[in-house]
């Protein structure tokens, strides 16, 4: 069976390789970008399975990248979970908008929550 591939979207360098490190560990194929511009060219050309986006990058913020995304055939379908450090209270992610097939997780965060949210969008669909 292949990896399922996941593109890891961040502009901390530290976090990039922390995330490359464990999601590996997992046994996830990891792709990594460190701007929002890479990681749209990563996702047309890579075709991942699924895509963690930091919110705030240097380049463009993580909604336009997702937005982009899901405007062009070819990765509308890719699930994205974003990464927020922005959203510490319960106020501020009422208005949060998450664009459909995608989830937002507050950093710091729980790397078995990541996982545990990764694998809602990657494990097999039940065909009844």
């Amino acid at each position: 069976m292949e990896k399922k591939k996941i593109l890891v979207v961040d502009d901390e360098k530290d976090l990039l390789l922390i995330l490359k490190k464990g999601l590996s560990a997992e046994g996830y194929s990891v792709i990594t970008a460190d701007n929002g511009h890479d990681g749209i060219a990563s996702a047309r050309t890579k075709h991942p399975d699924l895509m963690i986006l930091d919110r705030v990058l240097g380049d463009i913020q993580g909604e336009e990248v997702a937005t982009r995304l899901r405007n062009d055939p070819i990765t509308k379908n890719i699930p994205v979970i974003f990464l927020s450090a922005l959203l510490s209270s319960p106020n501020n992610a009422e208005r949060f908008t998450i664009l459909d097939n995608s989830e937002l997780i507050i950093k710091p965060y729980n790397f078995e929550d990541l996982i545990e949210a990764i694998q809602k969008y990657l494990r097999p669909k039940c065909i009844t």
